[in-house]
């Protein structure tokens, strides 16, 4: 049995490994590589593997970067199924019908053909293949479970045992795993063990803001915008970090800790996505379940305007501050928030607060660096506005939590730990605490065979 990495290697996105047995051949996750601009060029490379070949895909959340290469997949010839939760498997549509939107209209202004086609997508979809939260399910001497990642609605940790002869394996990949009491939706299962045990590492050297401080956080730059008469632009993905933070603007606004001012959310897809959460509230945690019980819609509330159309969002220009902006996407390389960003960003009285993790090369990376100018859509543009950021609200787990639930496999110990999906500085600091633990690690390699004793 072998294992090789063809994405996330020392670096963040593009998660991809491959499982190979005596008889089977798996993916876990096959995602999208992200950095400058939305979608890199190095997604256009052929795979490592023959696509046909592969007998399945244990999908661990629908993220782009876990889940944006699929259709590619599909279109190089895979024909197994996909196995995901069901919270996973409605989002995964959402994510992929708007990824190759974006796909076909880069590829018509570049001139080239795009990365795959609506009939890729539509192809993948129906490989989809739910399995709950908990249940086993088998293909051949291969058997798999989904845990709960507690990342974003319906992330997966998934637990696999491999049979060959008459020895069992178990391989467990956290996926992305999530931080502590998250606000929504559960907190991530522990473990009690594995042979191999292959980990995300985004945030391994660094420890989050309670969420205390990011709603203080949140307060004060709402209060602030209010009295520059400003406007407060929030980057937000889609997935769950637009969920969290209209559940905070919630509070807020309801308990009147903020001034009443109009608040926009700007993304079609978050929009959609706000849906899918409402579908499942079997997976929030007891503080949301509680709040929905009482009837409180965790993501609506006075002031709160859904801009799902083109021209609704070009309507919010004409709305004198201050006022709120939440815009996809999170990065800043895409969405609708280039736009506000260009309308607003030369304008002193004006905020960003970046709330999510910014991959090297993006353009909410070079703002969060202090960039002093940059470029949007082609235009120079001056960044007067005050920028800051809240290091509360990541949907990953922080090096706290990270080593408690790595430290938690004893029953029994892995053999070894695969550091995956991560800068390499935060590798380095999460590979220099296990060999202080004793726990034998390596940095995966891209493309590396590494094999499974």
């Amino acid at each position: 049995m072998q294992i090789s990495f063809h994405g996330a290697a020392q670096e963040v996105t593009g998660s991809c490994a491959l499982v190979e047995s005596l008889r089977l051949k798996f993916l876990v996750d096959c995602g999208m590589f992200q950095g400058e601009h939305l979608m890199s060029d190095k997604n256009r490379d052929d795979f490592a593997f023959n696509p046909s070949k592969i007998n399945f895909v244990l999908l661990t959340h629908a993220h782009l970067d876990h889940c944006g290469r699929l259709p590619k997949l599909y279109k190089d010839g895979f024909r197994g199924q996909v196995f995901c939760t069901p919270a996973t498997a409605d989002l995964v549509k959402l994510m992929l019908n708007d990824s190759v939107r974006l796909l076909e209209r880069d590829a018509l202004e570049r001139n080239i053909e795009p990365l795959y086609k609506m009939a890729d997508v539509l192809g993948l979809c129906g490989l989809l293949r739910p399995i709950d939260y908990g249940e086993d399910f088998r293909v051949g001497r291969v058997t798999f479970r989904p845990r709960d990642a507690g990342h974003i609605l319906g992330s997966a940790i998934f637990e696999v045992f491999i049979t060959e002869g008459l020895k069992t394996r178990k391989l467990v990949f956290s996926g992305d795993l999530g931080n502590a009491e998250p606000l929504i939706i559960k907190e991530a299962e522990f473990l009690s063990g594995a042979d191999y045990l292959i980990t995300e590492s985004t945030y391994a050297g660094r420890e989050h803001e309670s969420k205390e401080a990011g709603k203080r956080k949140i307060r004060l730059a709402v209060k602030q915008s209010v009295g520059n008469h400003g406007v407060l632009m929030i980057p937000i993905f889609a997935l769950e970090k637009s969920q969290e933070i209209l559940f905070e603007l919630n509070s807020l606004v309801e308990d009147e800790k903020v001034p009443s001012v109009p608040i926009f959310l700007d993304s079609p897809l978050a929009i959609k996505t706000v849906d899918v959460y409402r579908d499942y509230a079997q997976d929030y945690n007891r503080r949301s379940l509680s709040l929905t019980a009482i009837g409180d819609d965790l993501f609506t509330f006075p002031g709160m305007k859904y801009t799902m159309t083109k021209n609704e969002s070009i309507a919010i220009n004409s709305v004198p501050a201050p006022k709120v902006i939440l815009a996809g996407s999170g990065m800043c390389t895409g969405g609708r928030i280039p736009h506000h960003l260009r309308l607003y960003l030369e304008d002193e009285r004006s905020h960003l607060l970046i709330v999510s993790f910014q991959v090297k090369g993006s353009l909410g990376r070079q703002l969060l660096e202090g960039a002093k100018w940059v470029v949007i859509d082609g235009w120079p543009v001056k960044v007067k506005a005050q920028v800051s950021v809240i290091n509360s609200y990541s949907s990953h787990a922080d090096s706290k939590f990270l080593l408690r639930w790595i430290k938690s496999f004893s029953k029994p110990k892995p053999k070894k730990v695969f550091i995956v999906h991560g800068e390499t500085d935060m590798q380095t600091i999460l590979k220099g605490s296990l060999d202080k633990l004793g726990i034998k690690n390596e940095i995966a390699e891209f493309k590396k065979i590494y094999k499974l004793l």
